[in-house]
């Protein structure tokens, strides 16, 4: 048996049986770290989603606010700048692409926080504006959840509009300093508890851990596949090459005629 596996065909196949299984062993590592990113994004939303809303100035200062924080809930008072709202475009809603509404909001004690309203849907041509509910005038108390800055795409965009929620890019076209992350609007009210019109609230963050753990424990289990098929392989080529019981043994094991079958003659 050794002498089969050994031979040239064999070590071919055993190499490329390694070379699987060093790839599978890194796929399912690649698996395996998208599922942990699934497992404590999830682990963040649980623990901040309902929580009770804390003072945003208490949470959030100039600097980038930490991932840990993400999702955090909270509430602030103050004023829109109305005349300083962007959209952000290309956002999707329930399979429709549209734009999110971000408008600047004054913290009362200092500071500026983008919130980002909800979503609108494209107006009927590209070089139309969407209909956009206004952001109340008056004094105002949100409720929402704090999200990260995201990543700049890079592309030069018209005055009011952003192609993300990157918060450098925000505040440059709003021209004033903003707080290290953003708001993800829940709620707001009017001092007399009415809450004015605004666009369509965005939808429930996505706790979902999807496939990835499988997938990372299907791709270390099938590490030991090639090898299996080679054993199983070479296995076959040496009991093929075993003489008859009755016949000489030999050093050379010659692979024995194949056998012709009783309907094989039949055919024949």
């Amino acid at each position: 048996m050794l002498r089969v596996l050994i031979s040239r065909r064999w070590l071919g196949a055993l190499a490329a049986a390694t070379g699987f299984a060093v790839a599978a062993f890194f796929l399912g590592q690649w698996q395996w770290h998208r599922y942990e990113a699934k497992a404590a994004r999830a682990d963040r939303i649980n623990t901040h989603y309902s929580a009770q809303p804390r003072s945003l100035t208490e949470v959030l200062g100039t600097t980038p606010m930490p991932l840990s924080q993400e999702w955090t809930r909270v509430k602030a008072t103050g004023r829109y700048a109305v005349d300083r709202t962007l959209l952000v475009r290309n956002r999707p809603y329930q399979g429709t692409y549209g734009y999110e509404v971000l408008v600047p909001f004054t913290v009362s004690g200092g500071g500026t926080v983008m919130v980002d309203r909800g979503w609108v849907v494209n107006a009927k041509t590209a070089e139309s504006a969407p209909s956009v509910p206004a952001a109340p005038t008056q004094q105002v108390t949100i409720t929402g959840w704090l999200r990260r800055s995201e990543p700049s795409l890079g592309k030069s965009m018209p005055q009011g509009q952003l192609a993300s929620i990157n918060l450098g890019e925000a505040s440059r076209q709003v021209g004033s300093p903003v707080l290290g992350a953003y708001v993800d609007l829940e709620v707001e009210r009017l001092a007399d508890g009415t809450a004015p019109p605004r666009p369509t609230a965005l939808e429930a963050p996505d706790t979902d851990l999807g496939p990835h753990q499988a997938y990372a424990f299907q791709w270390w289990m099938g590490m030991v596949g090639g090898f299996v098929l080679v054993w199983f392989g070479a296995r076959r080529e040496y009991r093929e090459g075993l003489p008859e019981p009755g016949e000489p043994t030999s050093t050379a094991r010659v692979p024995r005629p194949r056998r012709t079958r009783i309907w094989d003659e039949e055919d024949g």
